[in-house]
């Protein structure tokens, strides 16, 4: 099952494509419920603890979980745990990226953790779109919008680093958490085609917004 979570800050809907259908999940996350009204998504259920709108604002269709300003987790992780718990095996995050950088750092936390699981993850923001690469390869589509493709160590080291399709191939490379270099990078290809040996790569598109 797939999972749309929707968080607080800043978007830019006529960037996100991402679209929910009939059987997928719909969380929002506190204020992230009015970036799904926003993009016209229908919310299945609210989670948080409301401080940044006020829960009287959801109608009655939506399911509501509200709980305490002092806690462990943010509003974004208990969306992202309560929908890991009804079964999701994907997630795109919308939201959460930019404005305050503890916030920003937390919700990239998240893609560590899921990896850990098995769950694919997604987190975009439309100017913006990160997942994580663990070990293996991907396709990266090129997107009208998302200019610039990075690619970030999240391991000390991270080995046998390739990409294609690229303005700046990389041919196992190795990358390093203390010395990013690997950003700004474009596809010129369809597609770019990126794997790893060992170690996890934290992938991001970026657009000129």
């Amino acid at each position: 099952m797939k999972a749309f979570i929707l968080t607080g800050g800043s978007i830019a809907p006529e960037h996100i494509f991402e679209k929910p259908n009939k059987e997928d999940l719909v969380v929002s996350a506190d204020a992230g419920y009015q970036n799904a009204l926003r993009l016209g998504f229908d919310v299945d259920v609210a989670v948080g603890d409301f401080d940044t709108m006020p829960a009287e604002l959801l109608p009655k269709t939506v399911e509501r979980i509200q709980v305490p300003a002092e806690k462990d987790v943010t509003d974004t992780q208990l969306a992202v745990e309560y929908a890991v718990k009804q079964g999701a095996t994907e997630l795109i995050i919308i939201g959460g990226l930019g404005g305050r950088l503890d916030h920003t750092l937390s919700n990239l936390a998240i893609l560590e953790d899921m990896a850990t699981l098995g769950i694919h993850t997604v987190i975009t923001d439309g100017g913006n779109r990160a997942r994580l690469l663990c070990a293996t390869s991907t396709l990266i589509p090129r997107h009208p919008h998302l200019r610039y493709l990075s690619l970030l160590a999240v391991d000390e080291k991270v080995k046998g680093v390739c990409v294609e399709g690229c303005r700046y191939p990389l041919k196992r490379a190795t990358l390093r958490r203390s010395f990013q270099y690997a950003v700004s990078n474009e596809i010129t290809e369809n597609c770019a085609l990126i794997s790893v040996r060992r170690g996890r790569l934290l992938i991001v598109e970026s657009s000129d917004i």
